[in-house]
């Protein structure tokens, strides 16, 4: 299973898309043949838990009773080459899970080809962030209560079985978690829920799709369960603030003083203020603003690591050459126009250095000003 395609099959990503994404839940039960039963099974998950140099207390995290476990309850010192560090014991990890507790693999969406695979597909899909757990937990263990999420959850299950409870509301485009400074959210978010609405069992091989919001919890049916929960988080208009703030102060009259509250009424003041309104509208409409949502999108999709040792890669060396260079379109533009400034740069670093530019793209923009002469390779 590598693609979103593999994941909701039989249903296809336009019916996922035009009657499901950020609309409603979706299952989708496992045919007897489904690729993705091997996605994950008890073995992997063994030997991912085995290789204990690459957790802490971040990475590895155990609740009970819908509440987590301190990590100085599990975690220990070991003194290793590079120093004194925390790591989950083993031994306390087991003996936590015999007394009910649940375990959460965070961050192992690159730890396995598979993993790594659906979510790189995932990425480029949504043009979002992707991000995988892995959940044991047992029967009759509920590691969290009633809550939402604040991105896309696909849900796998890979051993076992969970029931899913699915509730009838759904905050509306939640970009923050409740607030649980006075230790109440776990109640306010069990009033918020309103009614049972389905439950769904999830077999190994299932597939549970949940919107942004959706209200719900799980609890393992009987015996040890496995599931794997792919988080997909697309940028969302929080990002313009970011992008804005860099990209206005190019213009004088974002550097300027506002103009005093008190000075002719006020006039002066909302004049400049819509002054600037509408240099920002201008701003965000512009091709160069839509070139940096996209290149701020393709930041979120990581380049597959493609080492090949003990081969070195072959370098390929290029200079300007001081002749007009022809426009580029697109992100590229910001690659070819550093270039241009240089003296001399390896293709194979630029390529490293603007990795929220497709490679395809680069290497298409480079050719371009190779044949018009802007560019030689030396």
């Amino acid at each position: 299973m590598r693609t979103l395609d593999d994941l909701l099959a039989p249903i296809t990503p336009e019916v996922f898309h035009r009657d499901f994404d950020d609309r409603k839940p979706l299952h989708v039960p496992a045919a007897d043949d489904a690729p993705r039963r091997c996605l994950l099974n008890w073995d992997d998950f063994n030997a991912l838990l085995d290789q204990s140099a690459i957790w802490n207390a971040a990475t590895l995290k155990m609740v009970h009773d819908n509440r987590p476990i301190p990590p100085e309850q599990y975690c220990v010192l070991v003194q290793t080459q590079s120093g004194t560090v925390t790591r989950p014991s083993p031994g306390k990890v087991q003996a936590l899970m015999a007394m009910g507790a649940s375990v959460i693999l965070g961050d192992v969406e690159s730890l396995t080809p598979g993993l790594r695979a659906l979510s790189s597909d995932l990425s480029r899909r949504f043009a979002a962030q992707v991000g995988v757990n892995l959940y044991c937990s047992f029967g009759g263990v509920q590691a969290f209560g009633s809550h939402y999420d604040l991105h896309h959850v696909f849900a796998v299950q890979l051993e076992g079985e969970k029931t899913w409870r699915l509730y009838s509301n759904r905050e509306a485009d939640p970009v923050d978690l409740p607030d649980d400074s006075d230790g109440r959210a776990r109640e306010r978010l069990h009033a918020a829920r309103g009614q049972l609405v389905q439950e769904v069992r999830m077999k190994p091989g299932d597939v549970l799709y949940l919107p942004r919001g959706q209200f719900h919890d799980a609890l393992a049916t009987e015996g040890a369960s496995l599931h794997a929960t792919f988080s997909v988080t697309p940028l969302y208009g929080r990002i313009l603030f970011r992008l804005l703030e860099s990209a206005a102060l190019q213009d004088p009259a974002f550097r300027r003083w506002l103009r005093p509250a008190a000075e002719g009424g006020g006039a002066p003041l909302k004049a400049q203020l819509a002054d600037l309104g509408a240099r920002l509208a201008a701003l965000t409409a512009s091709p160069a603003f839509a070139d940096e949502i996209a290149m701020a999108q393709t930041r979120l999709t990581p380049r597959a690591p493609a080492y090949g040792l003990p081969v070195r890669t072959q370098l390929t060396f290029l200079a300007p050459t001081g002749r007009a260079a022809p426009r580029v379109a697109g992100p590229a533009t910001v690659a070819m126009d550093w270039i241009l400034t240089q003296s001399r740069v390896a293709l194979e670093d630029v390529i490293a250095q603007f990795d929220f530019v497709p490679e395809e793209d680069l290497r298409a923009a480079v050719d371009r000003l190779l044949a018009a002469g802007a560019l030689r390779r030396v």
